[in-house]
Formats: C-alpha cells, structure tokens, sequence
C-alpha cells in the first residue's frame, strides 16, 4: 500500500520571521500518522526549518542540488551531500520554473537525479506540460518523454526510490487546476509507463499532483486511484490550509 505524500514547495518565499511563523504554524498542527508530510524551503531556511521542526513528524527536503553529488567547485551551488549533511531527506528536480527560466534540459535532470540518490536523497521528479502542448493534444507525449529520459538513463529501478510529481505548468500559480479526471489520466498514464519496464516499481512508486491544490479541491484529486498526494505551492505557505490539505490525504 502506497504511503499518501503531501510535500509544500515554498519557492522563493520567507524571511527568518515569516519562516518562525510558518514553523510556528506547522508545528501546532495534527498531521494525520498515515500521511508523509514534507516541506521544501529556500535553502538559506533549511537549518532554521529542521531546527524548528525537531521532534515533529515533517520531513525536511531542498529545492535544488548540484549535477555533482560531493563538494567542489561548482559556485553557487549545493552539493546533494551538503544537503544531507544539513538533514534534508527530499530534493526536487526538474521544477517547471527550473525547466523554463534555467534552462535545465533532461540531460541535466538525469545528473542532478543520479547525484541526489548517489548521496541518499529521495528525488522528486517534477514532470508536466504547458498550456500550448495540453491544447496540442501532446500531454502524454511531452510526459512520457520527460520521465523516459530518467528511465533510459539509469534504468526504472531508480524509480524504487523516487517520487513523481505530475505538474501541469498551465496550473501553476494560476489557480487553474487540472480537474480530477484529467490529473487521474495522465498519473494512469505515468504508472503504465513505469509497468511496461517494471510493475513492481510502478505498483509502489508515488504518485503527487501539483498544481493550484488547495483545500477545497485536495480531497476530490487525491480520491483518485492513481494520485497519492500532492506537491503544494502557495496553500504550504498557510499552515491551517496546508494542515487542511494533509488530512485529506490522510481520508
């Protein structure tokens, strides 16, 4: 049985007081025990986060890592170790802002995922397609393309210890959200994907939606057979609708 995720990207967003707010929030929360529960800060909070968070049940995880798994000379950058070392368990890879505004190509992806396991992190592939190629009727294909890059580079197995998040990038920050059924086709798609290599690993891998969650709508995507949580945007920014949100993963 599939472990229900709820993981909050904060983006570029926080302050040292907003962030103790935030842990603050976080921490008065009742998080369902059935449900993983992680948060991904800029990096500058990643210490005050963990440090807040102590004896709470909330993962910690980083937004970016290096193409390189140990320290070095890369400025700028972190390396997956140095992540590790700092108490992160998750890194995202692959964010459609990665994609879009750094330029981030597949190639590049399959070596910021490698570095991420080589180290012990869990990535979090983010995968998903604009608004142009959804109405192009090329969603499947765009997908496909962009988890089979992982897949053809280091083999479905690295997908045992992994998780996916289906991220239409026409509904980030848009507060359009892909309905239920349409978010339900593409992770069906995705796990069928995964099946034709491998069952066992696509039987166990998860499965998140991003892409305008809220509370309102949370319940209805994650009743679907195929998605198991969410990836959130601006809602884990909210302590009581991100608590909100988690519950219902945890229904």
């Amino acid at each position: 049985m599939r472990r229900p995720m709820v993981a909050g990207n904060w983006k570029m967003h926080g302050t040292r007081a907003s962030v103790a707010e935030l842990i603050k929030g976080l921490g008065n929360l009742a998080l369902p025990s059935g449900v993983e529960v992680a948060v991904f800060p800029p990096c500058l909070y990643i210490n005050q986060v963990i440090e807040g968070l102590q004896g709470k049940s909330v993962a910690v995880g980083a937004q970016n890592s290096a193409v390189e798994p140990m320290q070095g000379a890369l400025t700028g950058e972190t390396a997956p170790s140095q992540l590790v070392d700092a108490g992160c368990e998750f890194v995202l890879v692959g964010h459609s802002e990665r994609r879009q505004f750094m330029g981030e190509s597949d190639a590049t992806l399959n070596r910021k995922f490698a570095a991420a396991q080589a180290c012990g992190l869990t990535p979090v592939l983010c995968i998903g397609e604009t608004l142009e190629e959804r109405e192009a009727g090329k969603t499947l294909e765009v997908v496909g393309r962009q988890l089979g890059s992982i897949i053809e580079e280091l083999g479905v197995g690295a997908f045992a210890n992994a998780v996916i998040a289906y991220e239409p990038v026409w509904a980030i920050g848009t507060g359009l959200t892909a309905t239920p059924q349409q978010a339900q086709d593409v992770h069906k798609a995705i796990r069928e994907q995964l099946a034709a290599e491998n069952t066992e690993v696509a039987k166990n891998v998860r499965l998140l939606y991003g892409g305008s969650v809220k509370a309102a709508n949370a319940a209805e995507l994650f009743g679907m057979p195929d998605i198991d949580g969410g990836l959130i945007g601006g809602a884990s920014l909210n302590a009581d609708e991100f608590g909100a949100i988690c519950r219902a993963a945890g229904n």
